[in-house]
């Protein structure tokens, strides 16, 4: 026993405190996006505000933890870093770059628009390098 814990508990508490330590709150770049597109798409507001709500309570150290977060994202391959998340229902796409920092994850805004001008641009193969918001 070290210090009133058995072996175990004390593993259990580094392991947990090690996890506290990777994991990485995620920064969206830039957020104003978001709150334009709403702007003029005025049914998408509650459908992005919860979206917002998940982004600002996330905590990842990998990729595979967008999909965890939110289980109808898709990581987008060819090495773009990019996801697409399917929002309010598949009704809204939104294309982010993803970069895992040393204290954050940024998150950035390529593009956002309806599923269908989402299958448009995926019809173009420009899902991997459109970018909308520079």
């Amino acid at each position: 026993m070290l210090y009133g814990m058995e072996k175990g508990a004390l593993n259990f508490h580094i392991v947990k405190q090690m996890h506290y330590l990777c994991t990485m709150k995620v920064h969206v770049i830039k957020l104003k996006t978001i709150h334009d597109y709403i702007n003029e798409n005025k049914n998408s507001s509650q459908y992005f505000k919860i979206w917002v709500r998940l982004i600002s309570n996330a905590d990842w150290e990998k990729p595979q933890d967008i999909v965890i977060t939110f289980g109808s994202a898709d990581i987008l391959g060819k090495g773009s870093e990019r996801v697409v998340f399917n929002i309010g229902r598949n009704k809204y796409r939104m294309i982010c770059t993803y970069y895992f920092g040393l204290k954050n994850v940024h998150l950035y805004i390529n593009w956002i628009g309806s599923h269908k001008e989402y299958d448009k641009i995926c019809g173009e193969n420009l899902q991997f390098k459109i970018d909308t918001y520079k």
